[in-house]
């Protein structure tokens, strides 16, 4: 008889228990928290930012806004610090080890872009030795410098390695930014450094042509001789020389009545 009674009062126990589990465990698929919403970072940040105050940056930082956050329009906030020329908040920021150096903005530009745009040498090497992309896909640094004619820029993103014949979306070169905004000394710089003359964009202009619609006649001039060196030299983008056609030109230049042709040099 006790042996029933203690049966039925284990069975009623452990089904009270499996209950409760049950119970605890629908509660919490009920309460079962959702995707964490980023907090919206405040506009004092923002407006530290473009102010360039430091100190203030440094308290929204502390105060938990990520420092890869991004402005709905003007995209990560070092590119911002990049753009409103804010060089001691994009120091800071590139300093951080969480920061992504080179988080674009919706243009696809990033802080290394805007920095060579505006010529910030400084900055420049600050992103490059924190590991921004010197060369990158469609528009680069390079062509940022170039536009603005920031010879200082351009000379240190060829010790870079930057891709001087570096091609656009729409295949403008360096040399065309260059060439297009008036920029003679970058022009030279840059055709000095082994700049290809002989492409043509999609508007079908090449970079003698932008200098000859400035009025630029002297160095339009220039840059189409060259040209047409390179092209006797290496061919052209769109019908380049092969080796074989290079190494049969120095056996003729080898023969004593070989015609020399134009342009060749001792």
């Amino acid at each position: 008889m006790h042996d029933m009674m203690f049966r039925h009062g284990m069975l009623r126990l452990l089904s009270g228990f499996f209950v409760l589990v049950f119970s605890l465990g629908a509660l919490a698929q009920t309460r079962k928290p959702g995707p964490q919403r980023e907090a919206p970072v405040p506009a004092a940040f923002w407006e530290a930012v473009k102010l360039d105050d430091v100190g203030r940056v440094q308290t929204q930082l502390l105060r938990g806004v990520d420092t890869n956050a991004r402005h709905p329009e003007l995209g990560p906030a070092i590119v911002l610090a990049a753009r409103e020329r804010a060089w001691g908040t994009l120091r800071l920021l590139a300093t951080l080890a969480g920061t992504r150096v080179d988080a674009p903005n919706r243009l696809g530009e990033t802080a290394l872009m805007l920095a060579a745009l505006h010529g910030h040498l400084d900055s420049v090497k600050l992103l490059a030795g924190r590991g921004a992309e010197v060369n990158r896909s469609g528009w680069t640094p390079l062509h940022y410098a170039a536009t603005n004619g920031h010879a200082e820029v351009v000379r240190y993103l060829l010790e870079q390695h930057a891709y001087i014949d570096a091609q656009s979306p729409n295949r403008t070169t360096p040399l065309m930014m260059a060439a297009r905004h008036k920029h003679p000394d970058v022009v030279r710089l840059l055709v000095e450094a082994g700049a290809d003359p002989t492409p043509r964009n999609e508007a079908g202009i090449d970079a003698a042509g932008y200098l000859q619609r400035h009025g630029e006649t002297g160095l339009a001039g220039w840059l189409r001789e060259r040209a047409a060196d390179y092209a006797r030299r290496y061919g052209t983008l769109e019908r380049p020389r092969t080796v074989e056609m290079i190494e049969e030109d120095k056996r003729r230049a080898g023969r004593p009545d070989a015609h020399r042709p134009p342009g060749a040099r001792d």
